[in-house]
């Protein structure tokens, strides 16, 4: 009587475990049948299928929502309309002005003038000699003819002389010309000139002659030395010249 008291209590348990056992199998049954493989199947191949192309929408990179205006076009989204600026009137600063004199001599372009001879002769062959000073009361003579400078003759502190094609001028000292024609004497030799002056011319050397002007007593009053150069003299109102080459002429 002891012992079937003790085994039955043994029985129930058991079963009590079987029956708990199958209830826990029947879910995990439930959770491993086809339902489950075909998701697990279809999360498998969304995942790891190679080649597989997902559709996914870009989330706007802006700030704004979904109905955000477009973009603008290129090359005006980003620029901003003109902002008109008023003009700010200015003041001109007031000035003073010059008076008209001051202002013209300050601007006003030197020009060059044509120095107009101070003196003009007119020559024995139609020419014209023009005269001007020079400075230390010497002069410059310019034989012009039809436009165009001939021959210049210059005082250096004496009187200057020039045989132009058998036309004789004659610079003095004092600014003034004389010309005349011709009456030329070929030296070396001795000869008798205008005014009752004689003339003894020797050479030198080439285009180098000398001449002294004797008076009445055969005394030297004067010497003319053209040595590569004409020159001239006046003499007691008697104008001489005497030539590089030996020529003198004189006239009164």
């Amino acid at each position: 009587m002891s012992r079937k008291a003790t085994r039955r209590p043994t029985t129930v348990r058991t079963l009590a475990g079987a029956i708990l056992t199958v209830a826990l199998i029947v879910p995990v049954a439930t959770a491993c049948g086809p339902d489950s493989d075909a998701s697990a199947t279809a999360g498998g191949t969304a995942s790891t299928t190679p080649g597989a192309t997902v559709p996914t929408t870009a989330a706007p990179t802006g700030t704004g929502s979904a109905t955000a205006a477009p973009p603008a076009p290129a090359g005006t989204a980003t620029t901003a309309p003109p902002t008109a600026v008023p003009a700010v009137p200015t003041t001109a600063a007031p000035t003073t002005a010059k008076p008209t004199a001051t202002a013209t001599a300050a601007t006003a372009t030197p020009t060059t003038k044509a120095k107009s001879p101070a003196r003009s002769y007119p020559l024995v062959d139609g020419s014209t000699a023009e005269v001007q000073p020079v400075g230390n009361q010497n002069w410059t003579a310019r034989i012009v003819s039809r436009g165009s400078v001939l021959a210049t003759l210059e005082t250096k502190d004496a009187d200057a002389g020039l045989d132009a094609n058998d036309m004789f001028v004659v610079l003095s000292v004092d600014g003034t010309v004389h010309s005349w024609m011709g009456g030329a004497h070929q030296g070396p030799g001795t000869f008798k000139l205008a005014g009752g002056w004689t003339a003894k011319v020797t050479k030198v050397g080439e285009l180098h002659y000398r001449a002294q002007i004797l008076g009445l007593d055969n005394a030297v009053n004067d010497t003319l030395d053209a040595d590569q150069h004409d020159i001239g003299a006046v003499a007691n109102g008697v104008y001489i010249v005497l030539t590089a080459g030996g020529r003198i002429s004189a006239h009164m």
